[in-house]
């Protein structure tokens, strides 16, 4: 029987191994094709290719098996639940990978893509260009069907070449960025606050006129410090919730 194929990871040994395993792992299965088998590798085999020991992947299955992304069976295997349940509060350790998972398991529409002037608003991101190329997305919840969040990048227009509308439909921009257009990303930084539903985010999340919403902001950097990506996106307040993990070491 053919298994799952997960995508690669370059591990970063100042975060727990197990974590990054757990949340590529994740991100692979939920931005898997429907095509794709739902049995995943041996313990030996998926340790082999992240490049950890059994004892750590079987602490990354188990929080995927705790999570009900994938089911464990003695003696025939380890399997992707296809009705799992999505869009579940990821804890954020200071992974790319979890910004990965994060945005990845829903089902994808891009409304609309192009050219702008760079907004005033994030002019101090873009001081060298003028305008920067905008994809403009709404995510739903696959099995219910109910939009959970909707999504705008602004992308540096060279990066944005290299970008095919297809992959922003199967993919985060996350993962795009680095998987695809192979762009050295070093860092993401993170704010969230809470804002009231304007008159398109009611609209298209299906929510109350000024109704609780979450207001994210990620701006996605390469090594040399250059803003690539700014994702301003808007969720639904009664879905997501956000919890950070810092190290003190």
């Amino acid at each position: 029987m053919t298994s799952f194929a997960p995508d690669s990871i370059v591990l970063n040994r100042k975060l727990p191994l197990w974590y990054q395993v757990s949340q590529s792992l994740r991100a692979s299965i939920l931005g898997r094709s429907p095509q794709d088998p739902l049995r995943l590798p041996t313990e030996e085999q998926l340790a082999g290719h992240y490049g950890v020991s059994v004892l750590t992947m079987r602490q990354a299955l188990k929080e995927l098996e705790d999570e009900g992304l994938i089911s464990r069976h003695r003696r025939r295997g380890t399997f992707i639940e296809p009705h799992a349940r999505r869009g579940s509060p990821v804890r954020l350790l200071g992974s790319v990978d979890a910004i990965v998972a994060q945005q990845s398991g829903m089902t994808t529409e891009l409304l609309d893509h192009g050219s702008a002037p760079v907004p005033g608003e994030l002019a101090e991101f873009f001081p060298d260009v003028r305008e920067v190329s905008t994809y403009h997305r709404l995510r739903s919840d696959e099995k219910t069907g109910e939009p959970t969040n909707h999504a705008r990048n602004y992308v540096r227009p060279e990066l944005a070449a290299r970008i095919a509308l297809d992959d922003l439909v199967r993919w985060p921009m996350t993962k795009v960025l680095r998987d695809v257009v192979g762009a050295d990303i070093s860092r993401i930084t993170d704010t969230v606050e809470a804002r009231l539903a304007d008159p398109e985010t009611s609209k298209l999340l299906q929510v109350p006129l000024l109704s609780p919403i979450l207001h994210y902001t990620g701006v996605t950097y390469d090594a040399e410090g250059q803003p690539l990506d700014v994702a301003v996106i808007h969720y639904r307040g009664d879905r997501f919730s956000f919890s950070v993990t810092l190290d003190a070491t």
